[in-house]
């Protein structure tokens, strides 16, 4: 497992290292993440499987309703970026 102590930097020590590295006193961490394919997978298929089987637990009217709401926040966004 990696360990997180990057992250645990403060506010400041991030920005240090962030200059650091925009003007190349600093070399970016080498070591690449990667990602246990056991959990890949596994994630992946509850991923699959868990809108499916969500929509056959709701009641017809359920879905309707939940694709109505749907359907609105699509029609709420602006159109910027399309």
């Amino acid at each position: 497992m990696p360990k997180r102590s990057r992250m645990s930097r403060d506010f400041n020590q991030r920005a240090k290292m962030t200059v650091e590295l925009s003007t190349h006193q600093r070399e970016p961490d080498a070591e690449p993440r990667v990602k246990d394919p056991a959990a890949v997978a596994l994630g992946r298929k509850g991923g699959l499987v868990g809108g499916k089987a969500r929509a056959e637990k709701l009641t017809a009217q359920e879905r309707s309703e939940s694709a109505r709401k749907a359907a609105e926040a699509r029609w709420r966004r602006p159109t910027e970026g399309r």
